[in-house]
């Protein structure tokens, strides 16, 4: 980034002292692109240089001091005007003076705490970004670079199967069990479909993954449901007592961590939502949420604090009833399409 005035101007730029060697990850940006960023976990250290490069090497450069931030903040997009931040840590480089050639400063943020991971959805953005000012009189110089946060989890103690039963009287009678009811990113949800009574005729049937951002609190929350799969389970009519497989890969399907209640500012939860849709088009469905949550290639040791804590945020579900949609406990949920 340049300053151009009256004197001197500069290019700022930050450089990570593990840069060569340390993985990236892809993200997506506000736009919908995927971009590559450096990654980083929970209680690992940032360090790196900022350097300076002087356009004119006979001017001097005035400045009223030079900095470097480590920030982690929320943005809500309907309200753009405020920045949530959740970290905050200034790094002071030089004190007010005059700079007379091009030079690097270095800097060292020792154990920074990451607690939330990077997350860009439907109306919030969660970021962590390292941000360089130059203070001018006119005008300040400032070089931000992004990076990527993950959050690790162990596996959960608990982590017991989903079964229910459902129906509609006289008409329909069905019991269906999904294996667990959390599932890392690249797990495999394995389950069945029960038929025990049949007597509308279905045509079709599958499950759906919906991943549902809610933002804000009280009168101003926002609700945003994205259909993230559809896996079709049957195409045809079911007969009493047979018995359908269900196999999903996650790994194909952009997911990311269940989260709830991040800094009290928004959460994002998953469900399997099982549809039937019979011959005259009226559609069936039952929803139950599932938690999902990442594994690490390799857990380091000085991660097993921060995946302890994970793991217990993650812990329980809840139902769509909680957050005051219509919910059905033990019947299907009937509606007609127009």
């Amino acid at each position: 980034m340049s300053f151009f005035g009256f004197g001197q101007s500069v290019e700022v730029e930050i450089l990570l002292n593990d840069a060569e060697s340390r993985k990236r990850a892809e993200h997506k940006t506000e736009d919908g692109k995927k971009e590559k960023y450096f990654l980083f976990y929970d209680g690992e250290t940032v360090s790196g240089k900022v350097s300076l490069a002087l356009k004119n090497p006979n001017k001097r450069l005035e400045h009223q001091g030079i900095k470097i931030e480590f920030i982690g903040q929320i943005e809500l997009y309907y309200d753009r005007g405020n920045h949530h931040e959740f970290v905050s840590l200034v790094k002071d480089l030089a004190r007010p003076g005059e700079i007379s050639q091009s030079q690097a400063f270095d800097f060292e943020f020792t154990h920074v705490e990451k607690p939330y991971e990077s997350y860009t959805g439907q109306n919030v953005k969660l970021r962590y970004f390292l941000r360089a000012t130059i203070s001018r009189r006119l005008n300040d110089v400032v070089k931000e670079m992004d990076i990527v946060v993950h959050t690790l989890s162990t596996y959960p103690e608990l982590n017991s199967s989903i079964k229910m039963e459902v129906g509609i009287e006289d008409c329909l009678h069905i019991e269906f069990e999904y294996n667990k009811s959390k599932y890392h990113l690249k797990d495999v949800i394995v389950g069945k479909i029960y038929f025990l009574l049949v007597r509308i005729k279905i045509k079709h049937m599958e499950i759906d993954i919906i991943k549902r951002e809610t933002t804000g609190t009280g009168p101003n929350v926002y609700h945003e449901n994205d259909t993230i799969a559809k896996y079709e389970i049957m195409d045809g009519a079911p007969v009493r007592g047979e018995s359908i497989p269900i196999r999903l890969f996650l790994a194909g399907y952009e997911l990311t961590p269940t989260m709830r209640d991040i800094n009290k500012k928004f959460s994002v939860r998953y469900y399997l939502n099982l549809v039937l849709i019979d011959e005259e088009e009226r559609r069936y469905f039952k929803q139950q949420e599932v938690v999902l949550w990442r594994k690490g290639d390799i857990v380091r040791k000085s991660m097993s604090h921060q995946a302890a804590i994970a793991s217990q945020r993650f812990e329980g579900t809840t139902s769509l009833g909680e957050e005051g949609e219509e919910s059905l406990s033990r019947r299907l949920c009937y509606t007609t399409s127009e």
